[in-house]
């Protein structure tokens, strides 16, 4: 279509628009196209959105990101490459007009690139909150053309751009529209049927999960013939579980766990090493590793126990050296770090705790820890190193950006290695900038790659190992590798 039709087509509506009669609608469309100047009634919508823990927290969060692309694209890019004289103000009557009109460029519409822009966004995470929303959106952009300062194509064009800077959050934060599922392994397992719990020893900490809550209770409900021990003051899990072996020999058949990943790590240690399969139970804050492996509830891990089905996956270790002789061995069935990444993962858990969605709450999280972090000198297998954090992880996760949140597989055999460089100009800076642009993978101030084993030596002083969530003790020398198809694990087909 030609220039001159479109301006044909928008004074045709613009006079027909100009045409219906005075109404009371008139000052309220005029009330609601100053309010959302700036962005400033979809930021109020926003604010009361993320009031609420869920879905409508994530769809607020999507909404504004989608505000900063349309808003960057229409009003700093558009309208300097596509100058437009706005409408004649005689073209409507006194009545209509708005007290200040704008002077910058008729198109494309900022205020209707934002209205689609955040309605768009919001539908993606909460389709009911986006239905009530609609008919606000619809009429900001008409009050655009009702006010007389955009001509009609001026609002079709900001609303294209809306829909595209919706659309672009994904490149962001992908939209999952479905849970995904257990991690994958190709080995089975063969353990005893357990069910009613006879010949089963369980570790149940009532220091994990939600307060008040004691698991071991859970545990004798379902399983009334399991033994169920508490952690022991002043006494490790490993040697309290050792001991309870040694006392009875031959009649535990296999060992369970109700607690959080830091506890799990520590029986799913004992039952690799005396070859007992591991019953595991959520009763942790998150549970990842439960997630991961496909034990979502207590009910199942209890069919799985019923039945006797299981499968084999992975351990990870580490063996810290001190330097004076002194060495201790750690198991890890999620992941360990040294640096800042304890730190950020932490912070990020308690932003996920509180329904932030897992992409922000990362990125929050990490700037905050970068900020106040010291690079580490490292020798990584031989390579001189200076990082800020390293990431070791018991099998391969995905994606392979900064937040690592699932493994497809739990038997590659392999560790997923990922540290930041702190030896390049501005490397925080250049990675908070490659995070954001979803460019890390070819970043340079980031590495990432699988191996079987790790050698870390700290060039400049001890370090404390996090493993699970758990900070281990001092050391300089860390020897971290993969223990293939180590542990079985009751888990359902």
């Amino acid at each position: 279509m030609s220039a001159r039709r479109v301006g044909r087509l928008d004074l045709d509506l613009m006079t027909r628009s100009a045409a219906v009669p005075r109404t009371g609608a008139d000052a309220a469309l005029k009330a609601l196209s100053t309010s959302a100047n700036k962005g400033r009634l979809w930021f109020a919508v926003a604010a009361l959105l993320a009031a609420r823990p869920g879905s409508t927290r994530r769809a607020a969060l999507r909404g504004v990101g989608a505000i900063a692309i349309a808003s960057t694209s229409a009003n700093l890019v558009a309208k300097n490459l596509f100058p437009r004289r706005r409408p004649a103000a005689e073209l409507l009557p006194q009545h209509r007009r708005l007290t200040t009109r704008p002077t910058s460029s008729s198109f494309p519409s900022g205020h209707s690139a934002s209205a689609v822009a955040f309605t768009a966004a919001v539908a993606m995470e909460s389709p009911l909150a986006a239905v009530a929303l609609a008919p606000l959106a619809v009429a900001v952009a008409y009050s655009r053309v009702h006010t007389g300062v955009h001509w009609p194509t001026d609002v079709a064009a900001g609303s294209a751009i809306g829909l595209g800077a919706a659309w672009a959050t994904r490149h962001w934060w992908p939209k999952s529209d479905h849970e995904e599922g257990p991690g994958h392994t190709a080995h089975r397992a063969d353990p005893p049927a357990l069910e009613a719990g006879a010949g089963l020893l369980v570790l149940a900490n009532p220091n994990s999960g939600p307060g008040g809550v004691d698991p071991g209770e859970e545990v004798l409900r379902r399983w009334p013939r399991a033994t169920v021990l508490a952690p022991e003051p002043g006494k490790g899990i490993v040697e309290q579980l050792a001991e309870a072996l040694t006392a009875s020999p031959g009649e535990v058949r296999a060992l369970g766990v109700a607690g959080g990943d830091g506890t799990v790590a520590a029986v799913a240690a004992v039952a690799a090493e005396h070859r007992l399969p591991l019953v595991l139970i959520p009763a942790g804050t998150l549970n990842h590793f439960a997630r991961d492996v496909g034990v979502a509830t207590t009910d199942d891990a209890q069919r799985a126990a019923a039945t006797g089905s299981g499968v084999r996956m992975d351990l990870a270790g580490v063996q810290i050296g001190d330097g004076a002789g002194g060495v201790e061995h750690r198991w890890f069935v999620n992941t360990a770090s040294l640096g800042g990444y304890p730190e950020m993962v932490r912070m990020r858990e308690l932003l996920e705790s509180r329904k932030w969605a897992r992409w922000p709450a990362g990125a929050i999280a990490l700037i905050r820890t970068l900020r106040g972090a010291h690079p580490i000198e490292v020798d990584l297998d031989g390579r001189r190193e200076r990082v800020w954090m390293l990431f070791v992880g018991n099998g391969t996760y995905e994606p392979k950006g900064f937040a690592p949140s699932r493994r497809p597989a739990l038997d590659t055999g392999l560790l997923d290695v990922r540290y930041l460089r702190a030896d390049s100009p501005y490397s925080r800076a250049r990675f908070v900038l490659a995070t954001l642009t979803r460019t890390l993978t070819r970043s340079h101030v980031y590495r990432q790659y699988d191996t079987v084993a790790l050698e870390v030596r700290l060039l400049d002083g001890h370090r404390r190992v996090a493993t699970d969530g758990e900070v281990g003790p001092l050391g300089n020398h860390f020897h971290f590798r993969s223990e293939p198809r180590a542990l079985s694990i009751y888990r359902a087909d």
